[in-house]
C-alpha cells in the first residue's frame, strides 16, 4: 500500500481551510477540502495528463469537524486532481474505503472525460472473488478514472436578467439538450452541444414557450451493462457530478469548457425571455447497488452519504433502493442535506439557473423509510434565502411511494392524474367525465387544502418517459425491440390507440385522425388550469417508432429529425396559436381554483358545466363522453374586457349537437377553435372568428375540439 499512496510533491503547501468544500480558486493557488467522517487518512493527488501519473501526492493532514482540507499554492484553473482515502475496508458494516482507487471530487465542477470501466478496474472489489464486493480490488485506477478540473467562475454574463416568468403564464418545453440538435437535419454548426441548442431558440420564441426543462446535464456515467449492449445511458438519469455540466454536450476545446459553454446557453436563453429548468437527480448516485463502481461518494465516505441496510449482522453491506437503481442518498444526513443545498445554490448563483425539477422526489422526503412532506430536505429548501426563491417542481413519486398533492406549499407537481386521466378520455373511455372536472380546472382535489394554487399542477400528456404525441395515437403497444431487452421493458399500460393501423401507414384517413386527436391533446393541455409542458418535439409530431422507454438510444430514435418538422408544418403551426391564445384569454391563466361561483357580480360563475343538450353533465354515467363548460373570461384582467368561452370536449366517436347558453345581451358565440376542421380553420388567428347562426346550437364533430368566444 505504500507505493500507492507515497507523499510526494513539489508544491508548497499550508492547512487550508475547510469550507468551501471542493476546490476554490483564491490568490496564491487553491484550497481543497473535502468531507469524510470515516476515513482516517485523504490524499490529493495532482496530475499534468488526464492518463498520466500523478506528479504530486499530497496527505491532507488537517482535519476540521470531519473535512480533511490543504492549501497548495500555485495551483490555477485547469488543473486535474483526484483523491485516494484511507480508512476500513470492511463493508458489511458500511466501509468500503480502497487506497487503491482514484476518486473524482464531490464538488468538482468539470471531468477530465468519461467513465470506462475496463477490466473492471472501477469496482474497488475483486469482481472474480467468491465473495465478491466483501474482497477488496488492490489494482491502481489512477491513470483510468476521469480527473476532476479545477475551474473558476469568470464569465462574461453581459446584462443577463431573469425572466422570472410567473407560474401561470409557464409554457414548459422539456427536451434533451443533445437530442435537440444532434441530427444532421438541424443543420446547426455544434450538433448535440450547449452551442449548438442556441441555434434552435428562435424555433422555440416563435413557438411560444417561455421555459425549457432540460433533461438530466450532470456529469454522468453510463451503466456498464448498457454499455457492454454497445447503448448508453442516454438520458443521463446517473450523476456523478452534481457540479459538473455534462462534458460530451461542449466543444471539448478546454477542460472548463462545459461550464462556460452552458452559462453561455443559459445567456442566450435569457435574451430570449425563456428560463432554464434543470432536471435533476438527488435521489441517487451512479454508483449502483453493493456490486457498482467505486469512483466517488461509496470511497470517500460510503456510511455517510448512502442509506444503508442489510441483514442480520451485516446491517451495512447493502443500500436502500428507493429508486431502481441500486442506491439512495441518505437525505436524513446533514452532511448530504448540505451537499445538496451546496448544488442547488451553485447552479442558480453561478450557472444562473431558473428552477429545478427534482427526479423521483419523493425519495428526497424520506425519513425513516417513509415519506414526509416535512423531512428535513424540504425545511432546508423552505428556508433558504436563494432557492426558496427559484422553482421547484418534483416528479411526486419513487418505487415505492407515489405522492401527488402530498409536497409542501412551495411546490409544484408532475400532475400523473392529469395525464392518465386525458390520455383515457381523448381515446374514447367512458367514466371519465368526473376526473376530468378536477383535471381541468387545476387539480383542487389534490393540491387545494394546502395553500397551493392550481399552477402547482404542472399539466402533461407526454413526457420524456414514455410515448412521444405522434405514438400515442400510432401504437397500441410498445416497441422497444432495440433497448435490447425483448420488450420487456417500459410501461405496458400507455392508455394510447393507434386510430386503426399499428405504426407508420399511408392511410390518408388514419392520418388525419391521427392528427385532429394529437390536436385534442394538446388543446386539453393547453385550456386547462395549471402549467403546460409540453415534450420536445410534439408541436411536431416527432416519433420514436413506439419505443417508449428510449433511455438508451442516443441515436435517430430519440434525435429530433428537423426534416419531420418541415413536413409537419401545418401541425407546428397549430400548437404555436394555441399557446399564443392562452396568452390572448387571460381567463386561462387564473391563479385561482375554479369553483362555480359568481365571484365578479355579473351573474356568470367563474366555471358553468353542461352536457351537450345544456342540461347539467352526466358526471357519473359511465357512457359519457362529451363535456361542455363555460368560462367567464371578466374574472381576470384582460385588454379584451367582459367576455366568456365555452368549451366542447367531445371524446364520442358520434357527432354530438351541442345546445349553446345564450353569449349575453348584445353578444354572439364565435369559432375560434374546431380540432375537426383542416389544416389553416382548425385554430382562428384574432379578427378572424366566425360567428355562429344559428347561435344556440353548434354540431361537434366526433373526436374533437371546439372553443367559442362570447362577445
Amino acid at each position: 500500500m505504500a507505493d500507492v499512496l507515497q507523499t510526494s510533491t513539489r508544491r508548497v503547501t499550508r492547512e487550508g481551510r475547510s469550507y468551501p468544500q471542493g476546490a476554490s480558486v483564491q490568490p496564491g493557488g487553491v484550497n481543497f477540502a473535502l468531507y469524510s467522517r470515516h476515513a482516517t487518512g485523504a490524499f490529493l493527488l495532482l496530475f499534468d495528463a488526464a492518463g498520466g501519473p500523478p506528479t504530486d501526492v499530497i496527505r491532507m493532514e488537517a482535519n476540521t469537524r470531519h473535512t480533511w482540507h490543504v492549501f497548495v499554492e500555485g495551483v490555477k484553473p485547469g488543473q486535474l486532481y483526484g483523491y485516494k482515502m484511507l480508512g476500513d475496508y470492511a463493508p458489511a458494516y458500511g466501509f468500503r474505503f480502497n487506497p487503491y482507487k482514484l476518486l473524482v471530487d464531490p464538488y468538482a465542477r468539470a471531468l477530465s472525460g468519461k467513465f470506462r470501466n475496463q477490466d473492471n478496474l472501477l469496482l474497488g472489489y475483486d469482481s472474480g472473488a467468491a465473495d465478491r464486493d466483501l474482497v477488496m480490488d488492490t489494482r491502481d485506477n489512477s491513470a483510468l478514472v476521469p480527473k476532476s478540473v479545477v475551474v473558476d467562475d469568470a464569465f462574461d454574463w453581459g446584462e443577463d436578467v431573469r425572466p422570472e416568468n410567473r407560474l401561470e403564464r409557464l409554457v414548459i418545453y422539456e427536451v434533451h439538450l443533445k437530442g435537440f440538435t444532434a441530427h444532421p437535419s438541424s443543420k446547426v454548426k455544434h450538433p448535440g452541444t450547449y452551442l449548438g441548442f442556441i441555434e434552435k431558440i428562435p424555433h422555440l420564441k416563435a413557438l411560444g414557450v417561455n421555459a425549457v426543462e432540460l433533461l438530466p446535464i450532470h456529469e454522468c456515467y453510463a451503466e456498464d451493462f448498457i454499455v457492454a449492449k454497445g447503448l448508453t445511458n442516454y438520458w443521463g438519469y446517473n450523476t456523478i457530478g452534481f457540479f459538473a455540466p455534462e462534458s460530451s454536450f461542449s466543444t471539448g476545446s478546454t477542460p472548463a469548457c462545459p461550464a462556460h459553454e452552458f452559462k453561455t446557453l443559459v445567456r442566450e436563453l435569457h435574451r430570449a425571455g425563456i428560463e432554464v429548468i434543470l432536471d435533476v437527480v438527488y435521489n441517487h448516485s451512479a454508483e449502483g447497488s453493493e456490486l457498482g463502481p467505486t469512483v466517488c461518494f461509496r470511497g470517500i465516505d460510503n456510511p455517510s452519504y448512502y442509506s444503508l441496510t442489510g441483514p442480520g449482522t451485516q446491517p451495512g453491506r447493502y443500500y436502500a433502493n428507493y429508486t431502481g437503481t441500486g442506491n439512495s442518498l441518505d437525505l436524513s444526513n446533514t452532511h448530504v442535506i448540505r451537499f445538496v443545498m451546496d448544488s442547488l445554490r451553485y447552479w442558480v448563483e453561478v450557472m444562473h439557473v431558473d428552477g429545478f425539477r427534482f427526479d423521483l422526489a419523493a425519495v428526497l422526503g424520506r425519513e425513516a423509510g417513509k415519506f414526509q412532506s416535512s423531512a428535513s430536505f424540504f425545511d432546508a429548501i423552505a428556508q433558504d434565502p436563494v432557492l426558496s426563491r427559484v422553482k421547484l417542481i418534483a416528479e411526486p413519486w419513487d418505487i415505492g411511494a407515489y405522492e401527488v398533492g402530498n409536497f409542501p406549499v412551495d411546490w409544484s407537481e408532475w400532475n400523473g392524474r392529469f395525464r392518465d386521466t386525458v390520455r383515457k378520455f381523448v381515446k374514447g373511455d367512458g367514466g371519465q367525465l368526473k376526473d376530468l372536472g378536477w383535471r381541468l380546472t387545476g387539480s383542487a382535489d389534490l393540491y387545494g387544502d394546502d395553500g397551493r394554487k392550481a399552477y402547482n399542477s404542472v399539466n402533461f400528456i407526454t413526457c420524456h418517459d414514455g410515448f412521444t404525441l405522434h405514438d400515442l395515437t400510432a401504437y397500441n403497444g410498445k416497441h422497444n425491440d432495440a433497448n435490447l431487452e425483448g420488450n420487456n421493458d417500459g410501461n405496458n399500460d400507455n392508455q394510447s390507440w393507434n386510430c386503426g393501423v399499428e405504426g407508420d401507414t399511408d392511410d390518408p384517413a388514419v392520418l388525419q385522425l391521427r392528427s385532429q386527436i394529437a390536436k385534442n391533446h394538446l388543446c386539453l393541455l393547453m385550456l386547462s388550469m395549471g402549467t403546460p409542458m409540453l415534450l420536445g418535439g410534439d408541436e411536431f409530431l416527432r416519433s420514436q417508432g413506439g419505443n417508449n422507454n428510449a433511455y438508451c438510444q442516443d441515436n435517430e430514435i430519440s434525435w429530433f429529425d428537423w426534416d419531420a418538422a418541415a413536413k409537419h408544418g401545418d401541425f407546428t403551426e397549430f400548437c404555436r396559436r394555441l399557446i399564443a391564445l392562452t396568452r390572448r384569454f387571460t381567463v386561462l391563466q387564473r391563479r385561482k381554483f375554479l369553483q362555480g361561483i359568481d365571484n365578479d357580480g355579473n351573474g356568470l360563475a367563474d366555471v358553468s358545466w353542461y352536457g351537450p343538450d345544456g342540461n347539467l353533465p352526466r358526471w357519473d354515467d359511465g357512457e359519457a363522453r362529451t363535456l361542455c363548460y363555460r368560462l367567464d373570461g371578466a374574472e381576470v384582467k384582460s385588454k379584451l374586457g367582459s367576455y366568456s368561452l365555452f368549451i366542447v370536449l367531445n371524446a364520442d366517436y358520434r357527432d354530438q349537437p351541442i345546445t349553446l347558453p345564450t353569449a349575453g345581451e348584445g353578444l354572439s358565440w364565435r369559432r375560434v377553435l374546431d380540432t375537426s376542421r383542416p389544416a389553416g380553420d382548425d385554430i382562428l388567428a384574432p379578427g378572424e372568428e366566425v360567428v355562429l347562426d344559428p347561435p344556440c346550437q353548434y354540431l361537434a364533430k366526433a373526436r374533437s375540439t371546439v372553443l367559442l368566444l362570447g362577445r
